[in-house]
């Protein structure tokens, strides 16, 4: 019985331990998706993205998604890439604090708006981190690093339990439990 209650009491901890981690994930666009008929500064203005979220980006053919330094997200060039895809769904995971830049870098696209900037605040936990030649992916002077990786993806704009209710909800599952017990 008490060899029971020790391994409960364990396992919920742990899972206590792990819920605040729980990373939000933010379709980039919202249903419009990554467009040249987007306007990424006003989607961006009432979001907080933290260490550990991810951005899903979702686009037609002729679009492509570039991380790069300030410099080029100023100048719209994409010759110094930190990562590129154009698969048509690319999740970047948010592995950095600090200001992380994208653009589209097919002629004109980014000129004419398809670009992005999201700060990232620290606060969740990350993992370490490969691109997918599974070398470290370069930093630029904000110390950004970015995976894409192609997925399928319906997710909502945002989507995310809130740690407190999460770890509210497994509180008083474990109770209950403890009870039964």
């Amino acid at each position: 019985m008490a060899f029971s209650s020790a391994l409960v009491w364990g396992l919920l901890l742990a899972i206590n331990m792990a819920l605040p981690t729980l990373a939000t994930v933010f379709t980039v666009g919202d249903t419009s998706g990554w467009a040249i008929t987007g306007d990424y500064s006003t989607w961006t203005s009432d979001k907080t993205f933290a260490v550990g979220d991810s951005l899903v980006f979702n686009y037609g053919a002729g679009h492509t998604v570039d991380e790069v330094k300030e410099s080029d997200y100023k100048s719209c060039t994409a010759g110094n890439s930190i990562s590129t895809d154009s698969s048509g769904a690319t999740t970047i995971a948010l592995k950095t604090a600090g200001t992380h830049y994208f653009i589209c870098s097919a002629p004109g696209h980014c000129s004419g708006g398809m670009k992005l900037a999201v700060t990232v605040k620290a606060g969740k936990a990350a993992a370490p981190s490969t691109t997918p030649t599974g070398k470290a992916s370069p930093s630029d002077s904000t110390g950004t690093t970015a995976t894409p990786t192609t997925t399928k993806s319906n997710s909502s704009s945002a989507s995310s339990v809130s740690p407190i209710v999460a770890v509210l909800i497994v509180s008083c599952i474990s109770y209950c439990v403890l009870r039964l017990v």
